[in-house]
């Protein structure tokens, strides 16, 4: 690498509980030269729980990366140090930033990734099932006929599927759990890890939907799906 490049940190951030971030990725935020970012606001708020001095930030997200990357770039090249966050959880899973990322391993800039929260690894730990191998197939496209496409070829997988989805759809993603993969599949719903409100509720999706209208549910949440023929429960 260079050596008057800077270096770009990947810092995972907390998903919920602000507890739940490390000490070196605290050091890290307060020794760069500048955050990248996806909104202003979070990352400001996250900097002001953990008592570190407002810093220059710099925001990507799926509506600018393309036009911003370059200028980040620039920078490191220039022998600034930066840390890439997102929202919540570790950056560049199912989050901006991996236009960036290639773009600085093109350009041979030292990339520093830290271990810390992520909410998939995070359900994993407390499915209670056999956890040997899974698929992550992240979010699932927004048009009726892909989605159809997307339970179709998940119905065909014998495996544990990991999914993700926007917090008001919710309850239409169980229901299409039901009407797809049907009412008896078991499923277990990881819902606002690390809020204090969190529940992880295990059960066939008939069951789960059910309490999930019950209690009107409307939050972060990671679903996995065990469609393996012989699983581990």
């Amino acid at each position: 690498m260079p050596k008057n490049f800077g270096k770009l940190f990947i810092v995972p951030t907390p998903i919920g509980n602000f507890e739940d971030i490390t000490l070196r990725a605290i050091r890290v935020l307060k020794e760069v030269d500048f955050i990248i970012c996806e909104e202003f606001k979070v990352a400001r708020k996250l900097l002001s729980k953990l008592e570190i001095p407002q810093k220059d930030l710099m925001q990507i997200n799926e509506h600018n990366e393309n036009d911003n990357f370059q200028e980040i770039i620039t920078n490191l090249k220039n022998g600034k140090s930066a840390a890439l966050i997102s929202d919540a959880g570790t950056p560049i899973f199912s989050d901006p930033g991996e236009i960036l990322l290639a773009s600085a391993i093109q350009n041979k800039i030292h990339i520093i990734p830290l271990p810390g929260a992520n909410s998939v690894i995070t359900a994993l730990s407390a499915a209670g099932i056999n956890l040997n191998s899974f698929k992550f197939a992240g979010w699932l496209p927004v048009k009726s006929d892909l989605r159809k496409l997307a339970f179709a070829k998940i119905k065909k997988t014998d495996d544990l599927i990991i999914l993700m989805e926007t917090p008001y759809r919710l309850l239409k993603i169980l229901e299409e759990i039901a009407q797809f993969l049907g009412e008896e599949q078991f499923i277990i719903l990881a819902y606002r890890l690390t809020f204090d409100d969190e529940f992880i509720y295990r059960g066939t999706v008939k069951k789960v939907l059910s309490e999930a209208k019950k209690r009107s549910l409307k939050g972060e949440f990671v679903l996995i799906i065990d469609n393996r023929k012989n699983n581990g429960r």
